[in-house]
């Protein structure tokens, strides 16, 4: 039992892979739409049964909420067609079909970062004005 469950996990992962990969090469090469920019797919994660796949993407060109949802929303609307392209790239009975979602981690690094430089100036300041204080 365990076998098949890694056999498993193994396939859908091996199908997300695959999924990540065709989905950035079609958008990047073939999708025409100027509300497409420089997307990078960050992730995928295919059901278990392989009947959706979630695609989670960002883009260069993020500079407010509407021009995000703009995005998700073009994506989502050439999903059928996306879906054709990769069934015609791949052997499997049956091809996943794609969702999109924008990947607010890709946000979440630099701001983190920020915040750390922030906090690490804040205690460098704090030494210099309280040289005294132990740390």
């Amino acid at each position: 039992m365990v076998k098949h469950q890694s056999q498993a996990g193994g396939r859908t992962q091996r199908v997300a892979d695959f999924v990540r990969d065709e989905v950035a090469m079609i958008v990047q090469r073939q999708m025409r739409d100027p509300r497409v920019g420089l997307v990078s797919v960050n992730e995928v994660r295919v059901s278990k049964d392989l009947s959706f796949a979630d695609i989670y993407v960002s883009t260069l060109n993020d500079s407010d909420q509407s021009t995000r949802e703009a995005l998700i929303a073009t994506l989502n609307g050439a999903a059928g067609w996306l879906r054709t392209e990769l069934a015609q790239r791949h052997s499997m009975r049956t091809t996943p079909k794609p969702r999109f979602h924008y990947d607010v981690s890709s946000q979440r690094g630099p701001r983190l970062e920020r915040l750390i430089e922030q906090a690490v100036a804040a205690d460098a300041a704090h030494a210099v004005v309280n040289p005294d204080e132990p740390s």
